[in-house]
């Protein structure tokens, strides 16, 4: 298995998000748009995987190749992302966003589905590997945020092309794989989203995302507007998924013990409580530091365990769809709600409101998991195969 190899794209991928996510909304702002505005250019950001990773998908479990997809992806991504350069006012941005986003959005599920290919009858290995994208995370978003205390809010997009191309570089090195075979009685696409249980997964994701969209596209801002310095932002975005890297390193051990449903299900309550923390209590610099270190479950616990239960739900030549559909109603669908919701209402409700909406989306998501989620008969097989 190229360990390594994976570890890369997946190291640089989630780089390039450490310098988009916290920082594309400041970058916005310091160009003049207002939070309505700069929750619907971040929508723009999360709403091309609605489309794009559900049509890649679709030609991928068609063909039965993948990498040659996630290189494309990768490339016209960078090369897409230079039309941010000279665009000015809203339009322009907007349609440099929609650009770059639908290529770059194309490539991570496919990616996911070469990984677990991988590991085979070893699919709790998965959060070794992707906690390397954890750890580029940390770096860009610590050494970006110290810069931004003295240069200019335009050089974050100069990070961005340069972490693309990067990203565009490690895919050239990872081989394809095959996908794991459904074996001869492996159902249908439809027949799989016919059943309650997997529905109200998608429901789950979906809301989950969409409390993380409001989070993703104010945090910042809301950090910003209670006197922190872009350095101390960085610092607790860095934190924040430092802690999704430690848990990455027990979630083998998570999954075996207690299972996905069971993981999923305390990853959902845990953050409606981080969303009212954070809605509340930010200027208080010790809940600030606590509800970051609470993306472990939000993001890191919640991530594992789903893409887990998506392996169990989706196999064979459902598979590329399966880990699509994934991310275009959870990333996609669920993300781009959450900002547009979060526009709507930050300058009219304001932060504490705003994330109130964000803790209620994630308690829908615990009812829909809690009463519908069922565990995959295929779900103990890694017990009996341990990596």
């Amino acid at each position: 298995m190229p360990y390594w190899r994976l570890s890369g794209y997946y190291f640089f991928y989630f780089a390039a998000l450490g310098a988009l996510v916290p920082f594309w909304g400041p970058y916005l702002q310091s160009k003049g748009f207002d939070p309505l505005a700069i929750g619907q250019l971040m929508a723009i950001l999360v709403g091309t995987k609605i489309v794009a990773p559900m049509l890649w998908g679709h030609i991928v479990d068609i063909t039965g190749r993948r990498m040659p997809i996630v290189r494309l992806g990768a490339l016209v991504s960078a090369v897409t992302f230079i039309g941010v350069f000279p665009a000015d006012g809203f339009w322009s941005i907007a349609a440099a966003m929609v650009l770059f986003s639908f290529f770059w959005n194309a490539s991570l599920p496919q990616m996911e589905a070469v990984t677990f290919n991988y590991l085979r009858h070893r699919p709790s290995g998965y959060a070794l590997i992707r906690l390397w994208g954890s750890v580029g995370f940390i770096l860009v978003v610590s050494v970006l945020g110290v810069q931004l205390e003295s240069a200019p809010m335009n050089i974050v997009p100069i990070w961005v092309l340069i972490l693309f191309v990067a990203i565009w570089l490690s895919t050239l090195m990872v081989p394809d794989s095959a996908p794991v075979a459904g074996g001869p009685t492996t159902p249908s696409l439809r027949a799989v989203l016919a059943r309650p249980d997997v529905v109200a997964f998608l429901v789950a994701c979906f809301l989950m995302q969409a409390s993380h969209g409001l989070y993703y596209a104010f945090y910042s801002i809301h950090l910003a507007s209670a006197g922190y310095s872009t350095s101390a932002i960085g610092a607790l975005w860095a934190l924040g998924v430092i802690a999704e890297v430690m848990v990455f390193l027990a979630m083998r051990y998570l999954l075996e013990r207690f299972g996905a449903r069971r993981v999923l299900l305390w990853s959902l309550a845990i953050a409606v409580l981080r969303w009212l923390l954070i809605g509340a209590f930010v200027d208080v610099l010790a809940v600030a530091v606590f509800a970051q270190c609470l993306h472990a479950a939000t993001f890191g616990t919640f991530h594992a365990s789903a893409i887990h239960l998506v392996h169990q739900y989706f196999r064979g030549r459902t598979q590329g769809r399966g880990q699509a559909l994934y991310n275009s109603l959870s990333f996609g669908a669920g993300g781009a709600v959450g900002s547009l919701i979060g526009g709507l209402l930050w300058a009219a409700r304001g932060p504490t409101a705003t994330f109130g909406v964000a803790a209620s989306a994630a308690a829908l998501g615990f009812v829909a998991a809690w009463c519908w989620v069922e565990k995959p008969p295929a779900a103990s097989e890694g017990r009996r195969h341990p990596a």
